[in-house]
């Protein structure tokens, strides 16, 4: 019966684990701008990340993180970009794993002035 039951946790837990996996993006404030706090894992800590093919110095081991000015998040994205590729390449320059990373929404979108707003109830 116990073997049931960690059989049981270990299969919930894993969706979680899978998903911990994945990079994240954050606002932040660091100096004078905002800047986009991107974190995430990688199997090797000499493993190289790079973020839109630019590569980029990380803080961390296995678990990393890279804080990027804003301004140049949009100079390596294109125009309106929900997501950022982000590469983590082995000792080889070999791609060993590739993910898109969801950017905050409107981060990169063009703002719209609303001149005015109407909302009715039913």
């Amino acid at each position: 019966m116990l073997a049931i039951a960690g059989a049981a946790f270990a299969a919930v837990q894993a969706p979680g684990a899978i998903a911990a996996q994945e990079p994240a993006t954050k606002l932040v404030f660091c100096g004078k701008n905002d800047c986009l706090l991107v974190s995430g894992f990688r199997a090797d800590p000499a493993s190289q990340v790079q973020l839109n093919g630019h590569p980029v110095k990380v803080e961390g081991g296995r678990a990393w993180k890279v804080r990027v000015p804003i301004a140049t998040v949009r100079a390596w994205s294109r125009p309106r970009a929900r997501t950022l590729d982000v590469m983590v390449l082995n000792a080889d320059s070999r791609l060993n794993r590739a993910d898109q990373a969801a950017l905050p929404i409107g981060l990169l979108g063009q703002t719209t002035q609303l001149a005015s707003l109407v909302i009715r109830s039913r």
